[in-house]
């Protein structure tokens, strides 16, 4: 698993280990990472052009020895003093290799940008000259690496107001920092690369996690040789409308491929034709009226994806909240909880599924506020409902209680099509009935989700049902991975 922190937890672990090290052993061990990543990046060293963006504070400190060590190795170093004062060793040592302060023009000729100009500390918009010197890198040929954080991204959130550097890479000093796993901050981080300076005995746990393939192979239930279709679990389907039948046809292909021993399907007479069509496997029952004492036993539910908003609905999804099994609620299910929150008042567990739009409905909330600083709506949102929270978007994020955060690190930006989110509802579904608790299932599940989506897409466009026919795919991945 991997996990990450928030700049005050990164600064108290290197405040613990400075205590018992020479004075600026660590910014040497920084500088030492950072200067054998940009040397793999640069290929030959000799002769390169290289421009140091140097900010006053410590990051400053770490492009200037990393510029050293280049230019000891004959690359071409200069340095863009940014701060209002500079770390003066870090100087005097680049100085005596051989680099030189230059100007800010120099920028466009370099065929490498270290980006010093601001730390983990950073909070806010970048002032002057450091938004200006942001926007020139962005707008250089060189390759971009960030020291520890891109400047002008949150390290503790990822939020970004103003002008960001977009590095390719970025090389993080002891730990993950969460702004680097979290949007828009991880988009302009480009590729991470952790350096390890020791840091390890000395961190808290974590802010947020991000599960691995061995984590979720580990994690996802498998059937042993005791196993019947009844002990794998049973997942009810309450979804689709005469006007959007495939929402139920996507949820139950994503159940029956996410491993259901079995599927009951519950709906109006247009979608039960379309999934009794598609999925032979999965169990039917036509209701007549909005009730579920005719569909059987079930170890969770699934509700909302097509089903619409009308008082028809409504009664089925009280009906289906009022039952003592785990029930995921998407779609539909969340506009009917936004208009009526004494649906969640309920005992069992409950996961609900939403995109920014529909979580700022439900919390009453801007959309773009939510986009900005997701992980504060999320956790603000599972504190407020009462429910563990998967907040879909560019980056996937889990929220439950005072658990960490989970961000998932898997997708292609080809899922962002029509019924994708339907299929990762009945996966996720599938992974509560078989026994994982709502913060395991909505984890597992969005890491499979955007693993079979990659696959899926292998670099073209793809649709929902692509996705679905994949995930089988991605559990023998996951599955191979932890073992």
């Amino acid at each position: 698993m991997n996990t990450a922190f928030t700049a005050d937890q990164i600064r108290g672990a290197e405040h613990a280990l400075m205590a018992l090290l020479p004075e600026g052993t660590l910014m040497q061990r920084a500088a030492v990472g950072l200067a054998a990543v940009c040397a793999d990046l640069l290929g030959r060293v000799y002769g390169k052009r290289v421009v140091l963006l140097v900010g006053s504070g410590d990051n400053g400190g770490d492009a200037l020895y990393a510029g050293e060590r280049l230019a000891r190795r004959g690359a071409r170093v200069g340095a863009v003093l940014a701060g209002s004062r500079t770390h003066e060793a870090g100087l005097r040592a680049l100085r005596r290799a051989g680099g030189r302060v230059v100007e800010a023009s120099e920028i466009e000729r370099a065929g490498l940008i270290i980006d010093g100009l601001v730390g983990i500390g950073a909070t806010g918009a970048l002032r002057e000259p450091y938004a200006r010197l942001a926007e020139q890198a962005n707008a250089a040929r060189g390759a971009v690496v960030a020291v520890d954080v891109p400047s002008g991204v949150d390290a503790s959130s990822g939020q970004v107001e103003g002008a960001a550097v977009r590095a390719g890479v970025t090389v993080t000093m002891g730990a993950y920092k969460t702004g680097l796993l979290v949007d828009p901050g991880a988009s302009a981080a480009g590729k991470v690369v952790l350096v390890d300076i020791g840091l390890g005995p000395h961190l808290p746990d974590p802010d947020v996690a991000a599960l691995t393939g061995g984590d979720v192979g580990r994690l996802l239930p498998r059937p042993g040789e005791e196993s019947d279709k009844y002990r794998r679990g049973v997942l009810g389907v309450a979804a689709g409308s005469d006007l959007f039948t495939g929402a139920a046809v996507l949820a139950v292909g994503g159940a029956l491929r996410g491993g259901a021993g079995m599927v009951r399907y519950a709906g109006r007479e247009a979608p039960v034709a379309q999934v009794r069509s598609h999925w032979p496997e999965a169990v039917v029952t036509l209701l007549a009226e909005p009730s579920i004492e005719q569909v059987g036993r079930v170890q969770a539910w699934v509700l909302g994806p097509g089903l619409g908003t009308d008082d028809w609905a409504h009664e089925l999804a009280a009906r289906v909240l009022a039952s003592d099994v785990p029930v995921l609620i998407d779609a539909d299910g969340l506009t009917l909880v936004a208009s009526d929150r004494a649906l969640l008042r309920r005992s069992a567990p409950v996961l609900i599924t939403p995109h920014a739009g529909e979580l700022a409905r439900l919390i009453r909330a801007d959309r773009a506020d939510i986009e900005a600083a997701r992980l504060e709506h999320v956790r603000a949102a599972a504190a407020e409902l009462g429910v563990t929270v998967l907040l879909k978007g560019s980056t996937t994020v889990v929220a439950e209680g005072v658990r960490p955060v989970r961000v998932n690190a898997t997708g292609t930006p080809w899922l962002a099509t029509g019924g994708t989110g339907d299929v990762l509802s009945g996966l996720a579904g599938a992974l509560l009935a078989g026994g994982l608790s709502c913060y395991d299932a909505a984890s597992c599940a969005a890491y499979l989700h955007g693993e079979a989506g990659r696959l899926a897409a292998d670099g073209a466009p793809l649709t929902a049902a692509d996705v679905a026919t994949a995930v089988p795919a991605a559990v023998r991945a996951v599955t191979n991975a932890s073992r």
